[in-house]
Order: structure tokens, then sequence, then C-alpha cells
């Protein structure tokens, strides 16, 4: 039996969706509301892609590369620590993914949905929160739900950004992106830990 709520929370620390509120605002600035609402939907989109692909080949490519999936856990949740750290002691999520916007033609592609939404430690939980030796499909697809769900909050949030953006603001997007880090930090000492219990078969 998965725990959704853990479930949620992992892959909304990790998504972060207000967070790519003021990097949404920022990029369709000079967009008018349709607009708006089609990169909203295709950033999503493409996101959902890029995320049930790791879920669904992530595993099978490590077995191709005779990567154990322990040490896969450990190096992964070593990366999410390294990670959290950023958000929690660098620049906040949409301070550095802001950076990213001058020039870019497609923003729906990038930053929006890479690496803002379908971030490097999304794809690092969609693969280590769906372990074949731990779930089966059943939950795997379960989890994927979870996960999808995710998305669709962030797409709502996306669609209801300017309002929240006047909310909250820079400032407040970066504190919440900060205290998601540090939740991700726990998640990643829990990935580090299970990893040396499962390659010591403890």
């Amino acid at each position: 039996m998965i725990d959704f709520v853990a479930i949620f929370i992992a892959f909304f620390t990790v998504i972060d969706p207000i967070g790519s509120v003021p990097v949404f605002v920022a990029v369709t600035n000079s967009l008018e509301g349709g607009s708006r609402a089609r990169v909203a939907a295709r950033a999503v989109a493409i996101s959902a892609a890029v995320l049930v692909f790791f879920v669904a080949a992530g595993e099978p490519i490590l077995k191709a590369m005779d990567v154990p999936l322990s040490a896969f856990q450990i190096a992964g949740g070593i990366v999410l620590f390294l990670f959290a750290l950023t958000m929690i002691f660098g620049p906040g999520k949409p301070e550095s993914e802001l950076a990213m916007i001058e020039g870019k033609a497609d923003p729906a592609v990038f930053p929006l949905a890479v690496p803002s939404i379908a971030s490097p430690g999304a794809m690092l939980a969609a693969v280590l929160l769906t372990q074949n030796d731990l779930h089966g499909v059943g939950e795997q697809l379960q989890i994927t739900c979870v996960m999808l769900t995710v998305l669709l909050v962030t797409w709502i949030l996306l669609r209801a950004a300017g309002r929240i953006h006047r909310l909250v603001g820079d400032s407040g997007a970066s504190v919440i992106s900060r205290v998601m880090g540090l939740l991700l930090a726990a998640v990643a000492a829990s990935n580090v830990l299970g990893g040396i219990k499962l390659y010591f078969d403890l």
C-alpha cells in the first residue's frame, strides 16, 4: 500500500509549482490571455511526457548500463540533496530560472517545461519513487497518477499565475521555494539511507 500523501508531497516538493509561477509570468508578460493559456498547457504537457518517460524507461536504462538501483538511489539522493541545498542557500528557483529567459524562442519548452517543472530533481524522483523491486505495475500507475495530479495543480497555478504573483510576489515565491528545499533535503536523506540499506541488504 503506497502512502499517497507522502508521494504527493515528494512530487510537489521537487516540481515546486509555486516556484514556477514567477517564471511563467516573466516569459508570458507580452502575450495575450489565450496565448498564455496555450503556453501553460504546452509546458505542463511536455513536462508530463518527460516525467512519464523517466517512470517507464529510467530503471530499464539503468539495468542496460548495469547500474544497480541501489547505487542510483544513493547517487540520486546525493544529487537531490545538493539540489535542495541550492534551493535553500543559493538563488531561489524564481531568480535562477528567470536568468535563463532572455533570447529563448519557445518558453513553453525552456525554461518552463525543463528545468522549471520537469526539474532534475523531479526526473530522479520519478525513477526512485517507482522502483520495480518495491512496486508492482498497479502501484506504479497509482504513483504516476499522483505525479500527474501534481502537474494538474501546476497547470491550475499557472493559469492563475497573475493573481498568485500579485499575492506572494517574487520574494514570497523565493521563501516558499526555500521551504520546499528543506523538505527535499529530508527526502534526499531518506533516499540515501534506503539505498545503503538496499545495497548492504540490511
